[in-house]
Formats: structure tokens, sequence, C-alpha cells
């Protein structure tokens, strides 16, 4: 007898099928991103303030050169001048890069003359768009400085020089479905990659999040309180129920959700195994 499931995820099972899978730079994750991600899925690949873009770029040669699809951030106030933004552009190129996401970035003060998202794409327009897609962040969850308005606001702003948003972590089904809402309702057309949080062990999280430092760790957990709320109860963060819950409003005619960015924080493992064993269960009929 087949048990019963959450019922909205067989609607969003063509959305686990190849998701982007966000690692950062660190020790160990080009081998873990090998042995578990399978070839030809797309790897996003995060920048640090206290590391700079290094680690970011070469990371990606790395695993672009290994088959995967790679998008890396292109974080505007880490970048230095026209020059390095120049450099950067080549080597990616070199690499067979063809995506990039912009954010911001969190380094202040700025490593140069780009303060904003906005003002990096508006130079990469200049260069004649030298990447056939780039992404923009979306924030379906309070930004921790900005307001909700001006977020969105943003996203209209950047939309002829982007060709999708990301939304960041959110926990709250409704608070998803009433972003996407509000951004269609703004008239921002770009296909959306909902961001997820993959199945992560709390002890090992905070055990890397000690080592990537001090800063970078108070940065992280001052965003993310309520996700380490969570995870501190047993069984308090499970992705599929999340996506059962928010598989209406990723569905929806109009939300033109393309697909889903999922946060591994480098557990790899834990979020491959979790997402190919979920299909599973679907092909299976385990979950109706």
């Amino acid at each position: 007898m087949n048990r019963r499931g959450p019922a909205g995820l067989p609607a969003v099972a063509a959305l686990l099928e190849r998701p982007r899978y966000e690692v950062f730079p660190a020790a160990g994750v080009a081998d873990a991103v090998t042995e578990w991600v399978p070839a030809g899925m797309t790897v996003t690949v995060t920048a640090s303030p206290a590391r700079g873009l290094e680690p970011t770029i070469a990371l990606a040669e790395q695993l672009a050169a290994r088959g995967y699809r790679l998008v890396p951030h292109l974080s505007a106030r880490l970048v230095r001048d026209d020059a390095h933004l120049a450099e950067l552009v080549a080597r990616l190129r070199a690499a067979g890069v063809g995506d990039v996401f912009v954010p911001a970035g969190d380094a202040d003060p700025p490593a140069g003359r780009f303060h904003s998202s906005l003002s990096l794409l508006e130079r990469l327009a200049e260069m004649g768009r030298p990447f056939g897609r780039t992404g923009i962040t979306g924030y379906p969850e309070r930004h921790p400085l900005i307001a909700d308005d001006v977020t969105i606001q943003a996203m209209w702003d950047k939309r002829r020089y982007a060709s999708y948003i990301v939304s960041n972590l959110c926990f709250d089904p409704a608070v998803l479905a009433g972003w996407i809402g509000r951004v269609r309702a703004r008239g921002v057309t770009l296909p959306l990659f909902a961001g997820l949080a993959g199945p992560v062990d709390q002890a090992r999280l905070l055990r890397m999040a000690a080592r990537a430092g001090a800063a970078e760790s108070a940065r992280f957990l001052t965003r993310h309180v309520e996700w380490f709320l969570r995870l501190g109860v047993p069984g308090g963060w499970r992705p599929e129920r999340f996506l059962s819950r928010a598989a209406p409003a990723l569905t929806a005619s109009g939300a033109n959700v393309e697909g889903l960015h999922l946060f591994t924080f480098n557990q790899v493992k834990q979020a491959e195994t979790w997402r190919s064993g979920l299909l599973e269960r679907l092909a299976a009929g385990e979950l109706r």
C-alpha cells in the first residue's frame, strides 16, 4: 500500500529534476560536487567579502572543466575597477561560463566604484553583454537593511539587464506566495528560481561557519536566526514539507517559476541524497 505523502509534491516534481546547487568556495567542495552532483547540472558559486572573488572564479573554472554548468557570483562591491571586471569576464568566458549571478554583495566599503548590482549590470551591458544569462536577487523574506518595496522596485530597475531572479532563503510558503504575487503585480515578468534550503546537519553547519571566520559567521547567523531556531527543533525543517505547501504558488499560472535554487551550505551529499530519494519516492507513487 502506498504511504500517503504531502499532496503538493507531485506538482513540483519537474522542478526537482534539474535544480541549481549553490555552494561556497571551501576545501573539498569541488570533489564533493563531482562525487554527488550528476554531471551537466548547474552549480552556483557564492562570493565572500572576506575572501574576495578569486576563490569564486577559481572554483568555477575547476568545476566547469569537470562538465558542470557554472553560475559564479559576481558581487558588485568586490569588483575593483573596469580592468578587474574585464579580467574576470575573460577568465569565465575562457572556462565556458555563460551565466553569472550579480548581487550587490556585503563588502563595506566597496572595493571600487561598483556600489550596487545595477551599476555592475550597466557596465556589463556596455561591454556587450558578455554572458548569455544574468541573474539577480529577490527577497521574499525581508532584507535586513532594505524595505520590501525598495527591493521589488530594484528588480524593476534591473529587469532590462537580467535574465532571471533567484529568491533568497524563505521558510514560509505563504510569504513566498505573497512575494511572487507582488513581483508580478509590479510588472516584473522575469523567470524565477525559488530558493530552497536543503536538509543540513546543524552541528556540521556551525562548524563550517566557524571555520569561515568570525565576521562571516556573525553575518550569516544574524541574517538567518529563524532558520537556526527551526533547525534546533527535531524535524523542524523539512524541505519536502515546504515544497508541498508552496506548490500552488510555484505552479500557478503566471508565476513563471523556472526552477529551484538549492542552498546546500556545502552539504552536497545530504542535498543530493534528499533530492534523488524524493524523486524516487514520487516515481514509485509513495507520495501522492
